[in-house]
This record gives structure tokens, C-alpha cells and sequence, in this order.
């Protein structure tokens, strides 16, 4: 084959793996033998239900999720109440008549 046959015909190859660009259809990439092996499904969308089991996977997906999450969160959240209760006990404490009396003893 002579490499102006080539260039006369309708397809031109691209790169080393047998991919084809098609002169006439811009823009539809493929090869010049047709695809095997791909299966493609349609079904119509008022036959759909968009929504089954939405709900359900919501509750467990939510579950499962807080579950493995809980444990990074929720001791410092613990550690931070408490500290903050504390300091505002303490605060309320030395602000208090009592308080000021103990500090102002030493």
C-alpha cells in the first residue's frame, strides 16, 4: 500500500494502536470496525422510580457514617464541655463574694 492511498481514503490513523479519526463525521471519534463487546440498556423514564428505597438507605447510609465518625469527635466535644463548665463554675466563683474573699486572704 502506498502512503497516498492513505491519505485519499476516508479514515485516518492516529497514533500506533489502530484508533481512527473519521474525515467526513466531525467530531465522532472511533474506529472503522464497529464496537464488540458493549451492552448499553435503556428504560424509559416514567417507568423509573427514582425514589425506592431512597428512605431506607438514608437511615442505615446515616448510621453507618456517624458510627465510624463519632469517635473523632465526640471526646474532644466531651473535653471542651467540661473544661468550659469548669472555668465557668470557677469563674462564677471567684466572682462571687466568697471568692473574692479567698483571693484577697492570700
Amino acid at each position: 500500500m502506498r502512503p497516498s492511498q492513505i491519505l485519499r481514503s476516508d479514515e485516518i490513523p492516529i497514533g500506533k494502536y489502530g484508533h481512527y479519526l473519521n474525515k467526513d463525521t466531525w467530531g465522532h471519534l472511533g474506529c472503522i470496525l464497529p464496537q464488540k463487546g458493549i451492552n448499553t440498556y435503556q428504560l424509559s423514564p416514567n417507568r423509573q422510580n427514582i425514589l425506592a428505597g431512597a428512605a431506607n438507605d438514608a437511615v442505615f447510609n446515616t448510621w453507618r457514617r456517624f458510627s465510624k465518625q463519632v469517635l473523632y469527635w465526640a471526646p474532644p466535644l466531651l473535653a471542651a464541655y467540661y473544661a468550659m463548665d469548669w472555668a465557668m463554675k470557677r469563674n462564677e466563683y471567684l466572682n462571687s463574694k466568697a471568692g473574692r474573699a479567698e483571693t484577697k486572704g492570700n
